[in-house]
């Protein structure tokens, strides 16, 4: 993994000792997709997963059971999982509960990781059911920060205040939130399109597990607080590290297609 100079290792790599509940969670929940496999973790981080699986996967191997006897498969947990999300996403945006959606959409994404384990039960999991989990993030993360997207634009009465000023949080964590999504979507599309020419950009400094405890963590702190600029920052926060995760991954992508082209031309 490249480090990002200047930020500390507890953001690009492992998490920290007293890293919240949360982020444990999902840091757990992300490693494995709908085919058994584990998702994007590198180095320290990597390791700090491979110790918690063991634990996460006795707490959630019962539910996978029981999905099994009545009759779900991976595939329908994944669908299940992205359509709860999308709306729970659209549904906190509109009603404002960002406290509340933040706790179901964390629950939605403990839920989503169960259809690792319902395919290791099952079939154990097949490529379709890899590209269908991968596909659906998008969706799902689509879904959350569209969520934030409403919500400014519902709770900032279409961005004026009472006095004809422009709400300059509500612009700014709008635009932010804007911005994360495109840095989301292209982290993933160098990783795709780096893999289909034989290089490898699984790095940066913002995973999705990373991308997720931000938003949610944001917005769940906005809503005890009633103070819109935690999520603006978190929005910028977000905003920042995917533009830094994008510049990582170009960087490590070249650095692998260079080396594959040199030791080819060696050959």
């Amino acid at each position: 993994m490249i480090s990002a100079p200047g930020l500390p290792a507890s953001v690009g790599g492992r998490p920290a000792p007293d890293e919240p509940l949360i982020g444990v969670l999902f840091y757990a929940s992300c490693t494995e997709g709908s085919n058994g496999e584990p998702h994007e973790h590198t180095g320290e981080r990597h390791i700090m997963l491979e110790k918690l699986r063991p634990w996460f996967k006795r707490l959630i191997n019962p539910i996978a059971r029981g999905m099994v006897r009545i009759g779900l498969t991976a595939n329908a947990v994944t669908v299940i999982g992205a359509v709860g999300t999308i709306v729970a996403g659209i549904a906190t945006g509109i009603t404002g509960w960002l406290f509340w959606g933040a706790l179901v959409m964390t629950l939605l994404v403990i839920f989503d990781s169960l259809d690792g384990s319902v395919a290791q039960l099952t079939n154990g999991g097949t490529h379709f059911g890899a590209f269908l989990d991968s596909t659906l993030d998008r969706v799902a993360d689509w879904a959350v920060l569209l969520g934030v997207i409403i919500y400014f634009l519902m709770r900032s009465n279409a961005m004026l205040l009472a006095d004809g000023r422009y709400d300059v949080v509500a612009l700014v964590g709008m635009g932010a939130a804007i911005y994360a999504i495109m840095t989301s979507f292209v982290t993933s599309y160098i990783r795709a399109r780096a893999e289909s020419v034989g290089a490898d950009a699984k790095g940066g400094i913002a995973t999705r597990s990373d991308r997720l405890t931000i938003i949610l963590v944001g917005m769940a702190i906005s809503g005890l607080t009633h103070q819109d600029i935690w999520l603006m920052a978190t929005m910028c926060i977000l905003a920042a590290l995917g533009t830094i995760t994008v510049g990582q991954r170009i960087h490590e992508a070249r650095v692998s297609i260079e080396a594959e082209f040199d030791d080819a031309d060696k050959g």
